[in-house]
């Protein structure tokens, strides 16, 4: 299993937190790439048989719903973060399940080791009722961790033992068009006009791409990571930057893998792979596989839909979890 990213400090410090937001293989990668995630275990907990078999928590007999623990350093990505990821995942307003898998062993809740984050949880879940993003009541449970079961080996990290069964399975089950429909940034053309240059409008709105050679970062070396210009969610570091020679800034990879969608391109009497943020949906560029080890990629990615956060601004501008990559 790939190692996700980590703080290497000596003086790390290590907190548990637990989930349930239905089939728990699709709550591995949305929280294991985050920086000060040491571990992510699918299993089960919150039933009253010991130590279950994915059979008999599927049968529902043992009152278990399918979770992941999750252990992290408060000090680099703390509690409330995890919380923001969690409620993106799943719908908190289904009572039986969790899109097209029913019953009890796929409720959703907040499992919570201490007083500091059951009252954060209770106050994340007021918010998100009080946002009127859902139209419908937040039924997610928010109860005292009770014991955890790791699952069979085989669910653990199954998003990357078995890629291509686990995309179909997102996509086929709901979840993705779900989070799709009610968290993608809406977006107001107008506004957006305002807010961006002709150029960013172009290349994010409308799938433009700049000239080579003429974008803010094309030959930009400052240490920082780049967010897109719409949503502001981190895409990329400085650490993963190189001079590819083609005029665009370049990428071996994203700061998170989930952080971008890849999308056939056939524009222009080729066949490419579009790379767009996940929120923003803003065209970014493309992803080729020329780049350099130990990705072998190159994202080849406009200036224009970036903005460059340095490091001495990330804590003050909300992105201090990233501070430790240049340490």
């Amino acid at each position: 299993m790939d190692q996700p990213i980590v703080n290497k400090s000596s003086n790390r410090k290590e907190e548990k937190a637990m989930f349930a937001g239905g089939c728990f293989w699709c709550m591995v990668s949305p929280f294991e790439e985050m920086p000060g995630i040491i571990s992510v275990v699918s299993g089960y907990t919150g039933g009253h048989t010991v130590n279950p078999t994915y059979q008999e928590v599927c049968s529902e007999t043992t009152g278990h719903t399918e979770a992941v623990q999750i252990t992290y350093d408060p000090q680099v990505f703390p509690y409330e973060k995890l919380l923001d990821i969690f409620w993106r995942q799943i719908d908190p307003t289904d009572e039986g399940g969790q899109f097209h898998d029913r019953g009890e062993s796929y409720r959703t809740g907040i499992y919570y080791y201490n007083e500091e984050q059951h009252k954060l949880a209770v106050a994340s879940k007021q918010a998100l009722e009080a946002s009127g993003r859902f139209d419908k009541p937040i039924v997610t449970e928010i109860e005292p961790a009770q014991t955890f079961y790791p699952a069979e080996d085989y669910h653990q990290g199954y998003h990357k033992t078995n890629p291509y069964r686990y995309k179909m399975y997102r996509k086929g089950s709901g979840r993705d068009a779900f989070i799709s429909r009610h968290w993608t940034v809406k977006k107001d053309a107008e506004e957006l006009k305002k807010r961006l240059t002709p150029i960013q409008y172009e290349v994010t709105q409308n799938s433009g791409t700049e000239r080579p050679f003429t974008g803010e970062y094309w030959d930009h070396t400052e240490d920082g990571i780049y967010v897109d210009i719409v949503s502001g969610e981190p895409l990329f570091s400085s650490r993963d930057k190189y001079d590819a020679g083609c005029g665009w800034p370049s990428f071996t990879k994203p700061l998170q893998a989930a952080a971008v969608t890849e999308h056939t391109d056939t524009s222009h009497y080729m066949v490419r792979v579009e790379v767009r943020s996940k929120e923003g949906d803003s065209h970014l560029g493309h992803v080729f596989d020329d780049g350099p080890k130990p990705t072998g990629l190159r994202y080849c990615i406009n200036s224009a839909s970036l903005r460059f956060v340095p490091k001495d601004a990330l804590e003050r501008e909300g992105y201090g979890e990233y501070l430790f990559l240049f340490e």
